[in-house]
């Protein structure tokens, strides 16, 4: 992009971010396919934080795409079945807080009903789970413990949209 007076404020790369929080586990930001030639489940699109842009508060976006989508790793029944049975102490993203505010975000993708979230998911806050198959956003306040997000069905991608104002992501 040209540079101009407001050109630093608009981020259209994916920072190069080295390790993420223990309670994202084994979780790699990247974009398209693996070495396989198999596409990333979750696919960040977008990442910003103080280090991006100084002085700017924490935001990230990512795709993600059901496992019957195009490019995507085959995955044999009996293991989609374990998949969908996930519970909170086993789930990827585990429990956790922050000393910042946070929306977190899911949208669903069909254009004749943006409400629809086109799955299911399970979100917790303390110890209350939400069941949401509608678009959502989520205000979580500072220290408040959140996850895990489990995805119970997945029909059709959905967009993941999360911002803080912490400087970095923590």
């Amino acid at each position: 992009m040209a540079e101009s007076n407001f050109s630093k404020y608009i981020c259209t790369e994916l920072k190069d971010v080295k390790e993420m929080p223990a309670y994202k586990g084994p979780q790699d930001i990247h974009q398209g396919y693996d070495k396989d030639g198999f596409r990333h489940m979750l696919e960040h699109i977008t990442w910003m934080d103080n280090e991006v842009l100084p002085g700017c508060f924490y935001a990230e976006s990512t795709w993600i795409w059901p496992p019957h989508f195009k490019g995507q790793r085959p995955i044999d029944p009996e293991e989609l079945k374990q998949m969908r049975r996930v519970t909170k102490e086993d789930a990827p993203i585990k429990a956790h807080k922050h000393d910042f505010d946070e929306v977190l975000t899911i949208f669903g993708c069909n254009p004749d009903d943006p409400s629809d979230l086109g799955g299911e998911i399970e979100f917790w806050m303390e110890d209350e789970m939400y069941i949401l198959d509608k678009s959502f956003l989520c205000y979580i306040p500072a220290g408040v413990t959140h996850c895990p997000l489990i995805t119970r069905r997945m029909d059709a991608p959905f967009f993941h949209y999360t911002v803080g104002p912490g400087g970095i992501y923590t």
